[in-house]
């Protein structure tokens, strides 16, 4: 099959086989490229869609992204459970193995030394929701029960309260994030710290207090999440959210990778 190299991750050489029928991004499955001990999972996409031009437009088209982030999230995930992989960025592109292989060349030393860094390890994140958007809340917190303004001064009175009251949760709602936060660090080998999720884009309810990632050794990540569950009902109306494992994405660098062209994108 001709077409461009869409490269998922570099890794080392796999210990079991990927299973038979995994498909990659448009639909194509992933294949093995070894060079000087090292592997790239790529596998074959059209140009017509995957060159530079066509290639911009489309990660413009969000049912199109979805469905390409989708497939190559299943390659990374079916890598996971088999090796370390080293994850590149969504949408890696070559015009052939030997621009993959120029690549891994280039990089081989930095590679190396991310993947036995990463070796055996896998990334739990864990998001923190706290009630409501202040701004949401036009009346004071259930805590001090509205009564029915009788004047001006008994509504600006109230009005008080409330922002009194929403301050006061906010201020629980991050020292709960950061108490957190810190005992999970200490547990976890690395942490990173991502900006708070926008929740008219993640259509999650409640505001984000802490959304953060966690390199833990393989073998302790049953003992990472029991240490996660344990600390969930800590602050009422808090609500902690635990995903994973995953590869470890936010531990990587910037592997971005090549344009198609062979020049840095």
């Amino acid at each position: 099959m001709t077409g461009l190299r869409y490269v998922y991750a570099v890794c080392r050489p796999l210990g079991a086989p990927l299973q038979a029928q995994l498909t990659g991004v448009a639909g194509d499955p992933p294949r093995l490229l070894t060079h000087h001990g090292l592997v790239a999972v790529v596998s074959h996409v059209p140009e017509r869609d995957f060159a530079e031009e066509p290639l911009r437009a489309h990660l413009e088209d969000l049912d199109w992204l979805t469905a390409t982030a989708r497939a190559h999230q299943g390659v990374i995930d079916a890598l996971t459970v088999v090796t370390t992989p080293l994850p590149l960025r969504l949408g890696t592109v070559f015009r052939d193995d030997s621009g993959v292989r120029v690549m891994m060349e280039a990089r081989e030393d930095e590679f190396r030394r991310t993947l036995d860094r990463l070796q055996g390890r896998v990334e739990w994140g864990v998001k923190v929701y706290a009630g409501t958007e202040p701004e949401d809340t036009g009346r004071p917190a259930p805590a001090a029960p509205a009564e029915k303004a009788a004047s001006g001064r008994d509504y600006l009175r109230q009005r008080r309260l409330s922002v009194r009251a929403n301050e006061d949760m906010w201020q629980k709602a991050e020292e709960f994030a950061s108490r957190l936060h810190a005992t999970l660090s200490s547990y976890a080998e690395d942490s990173r710290l991502h900006a708070p999720q926008n929740p008219a884009l993640s259509a999650v309810t409640g505001r984000n207090v802490l959304n953060a990632a966690y390199l833990v050794p393989r073998e302790d990540s049953e003992e990472f999440v029991e240490l996660v569950d344990r600390t969930k009902d800590d602050v009422p109306g808090m609500r902690v959210e635990l995903t994973g494992p995953w590869a470890a994405y936010s531990f990587t660098g910037d592997f971005t990778g090549q344009d198609v062209t062979g020049e840095e994108s």
